[in-house]
């Protein structure tokens, strides 16, 4: 049985991550970047495609993730992204610290340091290596050094990974494996690097002194944060993790470190989310800056500028995390995937899609940014010219949307209300530095969109907007028309949208993203309507925590609370989020831990605190 999404923890560097279980196996590591290949893939098959287990002895055998004694209690160290997790056994307490310490130029690397705490405990590591997402068995041999314990190395192609500790070693069944006893107050570390097979081999880690230049690193970030409300601990792990999903050397996001964890067990909704989607990183940006946080922001922006640069017209709604444009879709037919949740895909086909609402979010960053004390920037006004003259030209035209759908395209609502928002903040960033740009025609643009989408994408009848043109579904995005600042929180349109999605489209209190249709999906659940895929998915917790913010918007703050303190009690034991909530096994599912789900949080934990300043 597959390990649940919810019992792993992200530790990582600031350029890839892993995820490590309760019962101390880590089931997922890409190397050297998040998009790399994977040298653990269990998460996505069996321990026949690598992990990397460290437990007290007789708490379960090698075989890979599944079915073993998980760790007493289990916590991040303060703010940081440093895990301890504690096993008491009849024998003895013991304490496995992991981390993954920040890296500029040095080789990435894994540190897991076993301390006695009381008693005499026998401790199993075993560490199975699989370069290429689980396909390819390396060439492992031992390298000998004067005076020094032995070197373990793993060869494949491109790809080298070091193994160093004290722990004596040995291999068996294609597996390194090491069994020593710690005492209360004895420390082991194992380390595992990675280096291209070419280069020499990397310097041997100091798990001691990484682990302090950690914390310190943690500590620094950590003290930046601006904001002290009632929510606080959740707050600042959600930054936490947005930070850890920000690839260092350029300033991209990833939407998540993992692909294929699926939106429904057993279904086809698994997707690569290994990549730096414009929508979550702008969003991602606005949460950082309210928070404290700028250099992300400038970051961020230079890795815009970079990644656009030359073709700012054709934006991509997604590239890899130094601005890649071909992130061609692929499946790995020898992963059987989560639970038996096929197909597992690497590269994300809707890159290639026309979505809109990317041209509103980008620019709305930027103004925001601008607005948080960001420095002026002569090229960000000109990205912003040509965003807009596209925007301008092609904003009549349907498109996929937000949702990414495989169907035909539409006019969605939500599409053209970010086309009003790129308008509004551009008008709004011309007039008040005193630039040049066509002020009145964007000026008139803005009301037509306006006007547009209030008789158009509304339905009077029933007092509420709808997903597209013409259409009588509703849809989740709707929510964020007053968090805009498209129409105020008291209009009557904007309650009754509300009300509607509380009526339509609520599971158990919380918000699916669009309808489901008639009937069941192929693996069990509800059955999407008009997304052009089979199969169905959870409640999206985005949307959820969406409208414990819209309720606080309307007057009814006291609502959203309960709704957000309902949210909270979704997140697992170390504050993470999934992409979604299965209700029926209640359970997360989708890609793990996910920014779309963190951001939202934090705004939502900002706008219930008290008042803030208005909406756009």
């Amino acid at each position: 049985m597959a390990t649940l999404i919810e019992d792993y923890a992200l530790i990582g560097d600031m350029q890839t991550a892993a995820l490590v279980s309760r019962d101390g196996s880590v089931d997922w590591l890409c190397l050297p970047r998040f998009d790399s290949p994977a040298v653990f893939a269990g998460l996505l098959g069996t321990g026949e495609h690598g992990f990397w287990r460290l437990a007290p002895a007789g708490s379960g055998g090698p075989a890979g993730p599944g079915g073993r004694a998980a760790a007493t209690r289990r916590r991040y160290r303060g703010d940081s992204l440093v895990l301890e997790s504690e096993w008491v056994t009849p024998e003895g307490t013991v304490r496995v610290t992991d981390f993954m310490p920040p890296r500029e130029d040095a080789a990435p690397c894994l540190v897991r340091i076993v301390e006695g705490v009381s008693g005499r405990v026998r401790i199993s590591s075993a560490l199975r290596m699989r370069f290429s997402y689980g396909r390819i068995v390396p060439w492992v041999q031992r390298e000998c050094g004067p005076g020094l314990p032995d070197r373990t190395v793993a060869v494949a192609g491109p790809d080298s990974l070091w193994v160093d500790t004290e722990a004596e070693t040995y291999g068996s069944d294609l597996t390194t494996h090491a069994d020593f006893t710690v005492a209360a107050g004895a420390r082991v570390a194992l380390t595992l690097s990675w280096q291209p097979s070419h280069l020499p081999p990397p310097p041997r880690p100091d798990a001691d002194e990484l682990l302090r230049g950690t914390e310190r690193f943690w500590a620094g970030w950590t003290d930046q944060c601006s904001y002290t409300g009632p929510w606080r601990e959740a707050v600042m792990r959600s930054l936490i993790t947005l930070k850890a999903l920000t690839y260092a050397p350029t300033g991209g996001i990833v939407a998540a470190p993992t692909t294929s964890l699926p939106e429904e067990i057993g279904g086809v909704r698994n997707w690569d989310y290994r990549y730096t989607w414009l929508r979550d990183a702008a969003i991602t940006l606005g949460a950082l800056l309210r928070t404290g946080y700028r250099e992300e922001a400038r970051r961020w922006r230079e890795w815009l500028l970079r990644a656009v640069a030359g073709d700012a017209q054709n934006l991509q709604i997604m590239y890899g995390v130094a601005g890649e444009r071909e992130l061609s879709e692929a499946e790995l037919p020898w992963l059987p995937g989560y639970a038996g949740s096929r197909p597992v895909r690497i590269g994300n086909g809707a890159a290639a899609q026309l979505q809109l609402d990317v041209y509103g979010e980008v620019v709305d960053a930027l103004w925001l940014g601008q607005t948080s004390g960001l420095t002026r920037d002569d090229s960000t006004h000109i990205l912003q010219m040509k965003l807009m003259n596209y925007l301008e030209s092609n904003w009549r035209e349907p498109d996929e949307g937000i949702w990414e759908v495989r169907g035909p395209r539409r006019h969605f609502t939500h599409s053209k209300v970010m086309t009003w928002v790129a308008a509004d903040r551009t008008v709004r960033r011309l007039s008040r530095l005193g630039l040049e740009g066509p002020v009145a025609r964007w000026r008139a643009l803005r009301e037509e969109v306006h006007k547009e989408v209030c008789a158009k994408g509304y339905d009077a009848d029933r007092n509420t907007f709808t997903q597209s043109y013409g259409s009588r579904e509703l849809d989740a995005s709707l929510l964020l028309i007053p968090q805009v600042g498209f129409l105020p929180p008291d209009d009557p349109r904007v309650i009754g949208t509300v009300e509607a999605v509380q009526r339509e489209l609520c599971e158990d209190g919380f918000v699916r993203r669009y309808p489901v249709a008639e009937g069941s999906g192929e693996a069990g659940g509800a059955q999407l309507a008009g997304d052009g895929l089979p199969g169905g998915e959870g409640v999206f917790l985005a949307c959820s925590f969406w409208l414990a913010h819209d309720l606080a918007l309307i007057g009814r703050a006291a609502e959203g609370r309960r709704l957000f303190e309902r949210l909270l009690a979704l997140r697992n034991d170390v504050g993470l989020l999934a992409e979604e909530w299965d209700t029926v096994r209640r359970r997360q599912v989708g890609n793990f831990p996910q920014a779309f789900s963190h951001v939202p949080l934090i705004d939502a934990a900002l706008r219930l605190e008290g008042p803030l300043s208005p909406p756009g």
